[in-house]
């Protein structure tokens, strides 16, 4: 055995030890938990409570539809920002051809931005009523 492979060797060992260690340390801190906890039952013990306040009411609400979606929306124009990054990083490299591929990217994502804007995909507030004539 050459010395690259036994310094490969002890690597595997260290490593091996660490996940070993690891998990005997949770598996000790999940049952010392499990046998030192103490328990008890009621009525009360099956209750919400949050901060000192009985909770009132279910906390079962519904949510819009208008929230996830924002949300959507702000996760794809999130990532927009990382691949803008990774361009702005390597423009030297790219040239020209990588900043027309950009500026198609930005002009791609500038007119979905347009259309949700004008389908009212941004539209927070629910539309007031018109007045009748």
């Amino acid at each position: 055995m050459n010395e690259e492979t036994s310094g490969l060797v002890a690597q595997y060992w260290a490593i091996g030890f660490f996940v070993f260690a690891v998990l005997a340390l949770c598996t000790f801190m999940i049952v010392a938990a499990s046998l030192l906890g103490g328990r008890s039952q009621g009525r009360s013990k099956t209750l919400p409570y949050e901060s000192g306040i009985l909770g009132t009411g279910s906390a079962r609400q519904r949510y819009s539809v208008k929230f996830y979606l924002v949300a959507m929306l702000f996760v794809i124009f999130d990532i927009e920002a990382v691949f803008l990054f990774a361009w702005a990083v390597s423009l030297r490299e790219v040239g020209w051809t990588g900043f027309l591929g950009a500026a198609v990217f930005i002009f791609i994502l500038l007119a979905g931005l347009v259309y949700d804007t004008r389908v009212g995909a941004l539209d927070w507030a629910p539309k007031g009523r018109t007045p009748r004539p």
